[in-house]
């Protein structure tokens, strides 16, 4: 897996723990719901991680939380 999937994998999942869909996120988190679509639908290659703090501010974890994972600690290395 690489990360660009385990972050989808990662909302994807924050949503279900909170009784949530993508556009109650991108409302509760001030991202436009068009941006995150698009990472969703992996069509952002490389999600910014200013983004990735605002949708982790709405939901009310830290940057760590949601990056504190098995999933992100065992992805692989990306540069081969």
């Amino acid at each position: 897996m690489q990360i660009k999937e385990a972050v989808i994998e990662r909302l994807l999942e924050l949503c279900e723990q909170n009784q949530s869909n993508p556009n109650q996120l991108a409302r509760w988190s001030g991202v436009p719901p068009s941006t995150l679509k698009s990472i969703l639908y992996g069509k952002s290659k490389n999600p910014g991680i200013v983004t990735l703090k605002q949708l982790c501010d709405g939901l009310g974890i830290s940057i760590n939380d949601f990056f504190n994972t098995e999933t992100f600690r065992s992805l692989e290395q990306e540069i081969k």
